[in-house]
């Protein structure tokens, strides 16, 4: 095997959505690997580094404070010195030194009309040169589900062949203490009684239809987190601060999100573009009911386990819709886990 080293970037950022898979699925890897087979490359600002035991933490001198200068610099760099072959996991790989990549969506090229403001048209510019590049010199590229790679060979026109699908995980869950305060602070969100929706405030994840529905249903309650990422804001936050039965709770900590999960009626999802989309898995893994968009990989994903909704239409019942009978999580809980994924990374990377 070539000597491997993982774009330990990623410990530069907070662990959601991508982060969050990388770091389970290294420390799960780091356990049926040999020892410094495999490396992490990690810049000098990193934070919440793991304690491995076979895969090999090297710590450049240099910070990461602008990871395009990270990745075909610093990353690159690196890699030329010592000979090594890259993998990364955040939908890049460097310019000079291509390797193995997980592409999980290709968002910014699907849906230019959500990057609007000049720095978003940055971020899609760089992204959509990211996802060019990755297709046409990676050695392979690994996405998240059977929809995102027949997007990305659509779209690219390449063949199927060279993307392999590794699915992402819930298990960190297990490792987190419920934290009920969330609910004490707010005495309005009565076990059982409120509806949860959880993710970063982007125009994907859709907040106009929980906005509109909201509007419609004065007796529901809807309890929502997160925080903007990248300036890409929804345009309906300001409809929602204006809704009595809308509670919006910035940014939770995963503690407060697990005692969401458990408590709320259903979990609500309504985004019309994910990759994989983790947080209905995290809400089944609660016990959760969960109500998601008709659309991208979802229904791929949850199959029966799920009650879905059209994405652009409100002219429903959720409290009707939660009646229907659904299929047992267990399977897919199963199924989507990141000991998989670690043991499927672990294969692929053999071939190399």
């Amino acid at each position: 095997m070539k000597k491997i080293v993982i774009n330990g970037d990623f410990f530069c950022r907070n662990l959601t959505g991508i982060e969050r898979f990388a770091y389970e699925v290294c420390k799960r890897l780091d356990k049926i690997v040999d020892k410094d087979s495999i490396s992490i490359y990690v810049p000098a600002n990193a934070k919440n580094v793991c304690e491995f035991q076979n895969i090999k933490i090297l710590r450049s001198k240099k910070e990461c404070k602008v990871f395009p200068l990270w990745e075909h610099g610093t990353f690159s760099r690196f890699l030329k010195k010592e000979k090594a072959f890259p993998l990364d996991f955040s939908n890049a790989t460097p310019l000079f030194k291509p390797g193995i990549v997980f592409i999980h969506d290709i968002y910014a090229k699907t849906h230019p009309e959500d990057f609007t403001s000049r720095k978003d048209t940055l971020i899609r510019l760089y992204m959509c040169t990211m996802y060019r590049h990755c297709v046409r010199h990676a050695k392979k590229i690994i996405t998240v589900s059977a929809f995102s790679r027949k997007e990305i060979c659509e779209n690219y026109k390449i063949s199927e062949d060279k993307i392999n699908v590794i699915y992402n995980g819930w298990e960190h869950l297990n490792d987190i203490q419920e934290d009920s305060s969330v609910l004490d602070a707010h005495p309005e969100l009565k076990k059982g009684q409120f509806f949860f929706t959880l993710g970063s405030l982007q125009k994907r994840k859709n907040l106009k239809w929980i906005s509109e529905y909201a509007s419609k249903h004065p007796e529901d309650i809807f309890a929502i987190s997160g925080k903007a990422i990248s300036g890409m804001v929804s345009d309906d936050i300001a409809a929602l601060q204006t809704l009595k039965n809308v509670v919006l709770l910035g940014y939770v900590s995963d503690g407060q999100v697990k005692a969401l999960m458990k408590n709320c009626r259903a979990f609500v999802f309504p985004s019309y573009y994910e990759g994989f989309g983790i947080p209905p898995l995290e809400a089944l893994s609660c016990g959760a009911k969960i109500i998601i968009g008709n659309a991208a990989s979802l229904p791929e994903l949850y199959g029966k386990t799920a009650h879905y909704i059209d994405c652009n239409n409100t002219d429903v019942s959720l409290n009707e819709l939660l009646e229907e009978e659904t299929e047992d999580a267990d399977a897919i809980l199963k199924k989507y886990s990141y000991d998989n994924a670690a043991r499927e990374l672990k294969k692929l990377l053999e071939e190399f």
